[in-house]
């Protein structure tokens, strides 16, 4: 396995989408190799169907290289980008499917989302670098208190507003903006830590 296929999710370089939107195979496959398997746990995580999510990522890796969407540096580092765009497409999946039933949502009433396994994600989603990455996010999860995680859970994965977040667990909605802040920090900084050295340019 070349460099690139073991290149984790959070050292993706904005100079590798550049290549992308030129064009470039190579790259595109690289992009897909360095951030398929976290955007697919994502994506299964939202949708909770494999086909489903394995849909996302095709329709994903497939605007991208048509130029349908285009990274701007302005609004974060291209994994933060991949993400937000994976997320976006999976909630409207889910929305577009009525997959987000009222039974999937009762999954949350204990602020947890059923932790479903990738017991058979598509193929190429194995790279040791992936499954490392995210093995630390799991890990970086299960360290945040009950209440960050509960409000990560239902504004990530379940797609809730600041406002139904705050009425669903019972309290102001400052305090939920707060434990997602509070939140992101303790994940952001669980990934900077994943970081290879020398993966800096």
């Amino acid at each position: 396995m070349c460099p690139n296929q073991q290149q984790a999710a959070s050292t993706i370089e904005p100079a590798l989408l550049s290549k992308v939107m030129k064009g470039d195979q190579q790259a595109l496959a690289s992009l897909y190799d360095s951030s398929s398997m976290l955007l697919y746990s994502l994506a299964f995580r939202i949708v909770g169907s494999r086909e489903e999510a394995a849909e996302v990522l095709q329709q994903i890796y497939l605007d991208i290289w048509k130029k349908v969407v285009r990274y701007d540096v302005g609004r974060g580092t291209p994994i933060a980008w991949l993400i937000a765009l994976t997320r976006t497409r999976a909630l409207d999946r889910a929305r577009v499917r009525g997959l987000r039933t009222k039974r999937h949502l009762d999954h949350l009433q204990n602020g947890s989302l059923p932790h479903q396994p990738l017991d058979h994600p598509p193929a190429s989603l194995d790279a040791p670098a992936d499954q490392e990455l995210r093995n630390l996010i799991v890990t970086a999860l299960a360290a945040l208190s009950p209440a960050q995680r509960e409000a990560i859970e239902l504004a990530y994965y379940a797609g809730l507003s600041l406002t139904e977040i705050a009425v669903k667990v019972g309290c102001p909605s400052a305090a939920v903006r707060t434990r997602l802040k509070l939140a992101m920090t303790k994940l952001r900084e669980a990934l900077q830590q994943h970081k290879e050295p020398g993966s800096r340019s």
